[in-house]
């Protein structure tokens, strides 16, 4: 079946958390793939899979999970890539696109590039949508539906660029056919803009959350007992999956401490207005970030507007 139309012969997903299984079933669902292969190296996990009929084949080792594969997902944290990488390029064939759905992408490249062969297309990926839940059954199809997926192809690629172009479209069309919108840009600057709309948001929630559980002794459970609604939507992100985060933070530091800089930076000036009584800077601060909200609601990227009856995070 056609490349192009988004359809694969053979496409092995390798990971089967809540994004690998999410892909799974949004494939199912679009029939975007003549065989599916599911892999992941925790037993247990690939049972739960199998369970819920996720995919055709199921195999916990890489190295055969890849054989004649025409599309290969990763799945899995970004600090496993190399490693994940490692074990699979001997199973690779010749003309394999092989992408990701991690978070970070430049260290994916640093990751994979010198582990992969010469033969295969690496186009590394990120599906910005997501929930706090992890586990196979934490999935579901519609969860890429009108949500962005960010495809960051290598500019200095050293193979055939006409079937760099080629691979690149045959992915776009994939993800489109899942019902995402695809758009292209460079590792760097995908790192550098997910770390202001992702990366220190999350950074922000984990550590609000962190100090709330410090004060929670002296105020006699109270800040927990009444937490409103901003608290529980900080201690949603922070509920996201740890060991994830913590690679998206250590591979991604650069440009998180770029953003965390700017970020201190207006936060002083904030202090600084509340101080002296600025309530002319308050609420132009104020006013500009409510606009900003109704144009990412104008946009379709608010959770409660795209009613996917999940809380959704990136």
């Amino acid at each position: 079946m056609s490349e192009a139309a988004g359809v694969f012969g053979r496409i092995t997903i390798i990971g089967a958390g809540l994004i690998g299984s999410s892909i799974a079933r949004a494939v199912r669902r679009a029939h975007a793939a003549d065989v599916l292969v599911l892999a992941d190296a925790q037993e247990a996990v690939l049972a739960e899979a199998k369970g819920l009929g996720l995919a055709d084949t199921y195999i916990s080792s890489v190295a055969e999970a890849v054989v004649d594969a025409d599309l290969i997902i990763l799945a899995v944290p970004v600090g496993a890539m190399a490693a994940v990488g490692a074990a699979m390029a001997s199973g690779l064939k010749a003309g394999a696109i092989i992408s990701d759905v991690g978070s970070v992408k430049a260290s994916v490249v640093k990751a994979l590039l010198p582990v992969l062969p010469d033969n295969v297309h690496l186009i590394p990926g990120h599906p910005v949508a997501g929930t706090e839940q992890s586990g196979p059954d934490a999935g579901f199809a519609s969860l890429f539906d009108d949500r962005w997926v960010i495809l960051t192809p290598l500019e200095d690629a050293d193979q055939n660029k006409d079937a760099d172009q080629s691979k690149l479209g045959a992915l776009s069309a994939f993800w489109t056919k899942l019902g995402s919108r695809v758009e292209i840009m460079t590792p760097e600057h995908h790192d550098l803009v997910l770390a202001i709309t992702s990366h220190v948001p999350h950074l922000i929630a984990y550590n609000i959350v962190g100090t709330a559980s410090d004060l929670e002794e002296v105020t006699r459970s109270e800040v927990i007992k009444y937490s409103a609604g901003g608290f529980r939507d900080f201690t949603r992100i922070a509920a996201s999956d740890p060991t994830m985060w913590r690679d998206v933070f250590l591979n991604n530091k650069d440009a998180v401490l770029e953003m965390l800089g700017r970020f201190s930076e207006d936060l002083t000036a904030l202090q600084r207005a509340i101080r002296w009584g600025d309530g002319d800077a308050l609420f132009e601060l104020f006013a500009r970030t409510r606009g900003i909200r109704r144009r990412i609601v104008d946009a379709g990227q608010d959770e409660a507007v795209a009613d996917f009856g999940r809380h959704h995070e990136d």
